[in-house]
């Protein structure tokens, strides 16, 4: 049996993937060199049952078992106390396959993408300190109200699934940074995900979406938002608050659009700090300030993620929140993205 090894001095890894093969005597290789193991890599062959010499790698950290014919995963998975990340992508792996025990495992990373699950493992929900859950490409219906339980989550993947509905236990997971669930059947967002502070990352793209709700502009540090294919397209929030501007905004609009020179000679000095506050109309058209009184907007671009801008622009007057035209567009994004804070970067994926 041939196979890569890679031995340093922090870990071993050990590679018998791609060898067409059924079966492996994992024995052969002697103690000393299954000790020293922490990766191994078993992918791609033609297994149906994983080796039962397994459990003698005590050591290893990472499992590789993706693209064999697995249909169950025998108990002796979890005598590996040292297994931290499982890949086992594209198996016959459901929801009957894995040992009740499963769930005492201190996994960190799994990934049962391309299986055929049709929900969620009860085990899955027992791993209390798994970061990255992906399980991709299944028969999923319904995400359980379990998910809750898994707080140390910072990674979900659940798209192309058959899911219809995100429970409200989905926004209890105060670390998740990262929530793919594209290419399901979700109709409706519930707006209790803006509970979801940590949250980077949001796909929702090829669902059945109508609308969103307005409280998803409080996830603040909300980079990526994927929306395309769904029936909303530029449908989210269509009404916009506007009062209008004070006869003070009104005269400090003026001085500012006409670029007229002032100083704390001329004016008390809370007037020269308020005038000091102008913010300029994101509208590339548009030359005016504000400073309280401005129109909430969503903006939305084509450009499938190729540029980053603000989810929510504050404009100047409802005037302004009329398409610009796509020079106009190419103009402003074409500015130097690093000129813009991170924290107010978002990036909307609608084609």
């Amino acid at each position: 049996m041939e196979a890569f090894e890679n031995q340093t001095s922090e870990e071993s890894v050990l590679d018998l993937s791609r060898l067409n093969v059924d079966t492996l005597d994992l024995e052969s290789l002697g103690a000393e060199r299954r000790r020293l193991t922490r990766r191994l890599y078993l992918s791609f062959n033609q297994m149906v049952a994983l080796p039962g010499s397994l459990w003698l790698f005590s050591n290893l950290s990472f499992l590789d078992i993706s693209s064999n014919g697995l249909s169950v995963i025998s108990e002796e998975i979890t005598r590996l106390s040292k297994l931290r990340t499982l890949i086992a992508k594209n198996n016959r792996l459901d929801v009957l396959s894995l040992p009740k025990d499963f769930g005492s495992l201190s996994i960190e990373t799994l990934n049962f993408s391309g299986n055929r699950f049709e929900e969620l493992p009860a085990q899955f929900l027992k791993l209390r300190r798994l970061r990255s859950l992906s399980v991709g490409g299944n028969r999923l219906r319904s995400i359980p109200a379990e998910i809750e339980n898994l707080t140390s989550l910072e990674f979900l993947y659940l798209g192309g699934n058959l899911i219809s509905t995100i429970p409200l236990e989905l926004a209890k997971l105060p670390c998740l940074s990262y929530l793919v669930l594209c290419d399901n059947r979700i109709q409706s967002v519930p707006p209790q995900l803006s509970r979801l502070h940590s949250l980077r990352s949001l796909s929702l793209h090829n669902n059945l979406l109508t609308y969103l709700p307005r409280e998803i502009l409080s996830l603040v540090h909300l980079q990526e938002l994927s929306l395309r294919g769904n029936p909303l397209v530029v449908r989210f929030i269509r009404d916009m608050t506007y009062d209008p501007p004070s006869l003070l905004e009104l005269a400090g609009r003026s001085v500012k659009s006409r670029n007229l020179q002032y100083s704390p000679q001329d004016l008390p000095v809370h007037l020269v700090n308020y005038l000091d506050m102008a913010s300029k109309c994101p509208n590339p058209k548009c030359a005016g300030v504000y400073f309280d009184s401005c129109v909430r907007h969503i903006k939305f671009v084509d450009f499938c993620g190729k540029y980053r801008l603000p989810l929510m622009h504050y404009l100047c007057s409802p005037e302004c929140s009329s398409p610009c035209s796509s020079a106009a567009q190419s103009d402003a994004d074409s500015e130097d993205e690093n000129s813009v804070s991170a924290d107010r970067l978002q990036r909307v994926l609608l084609g």
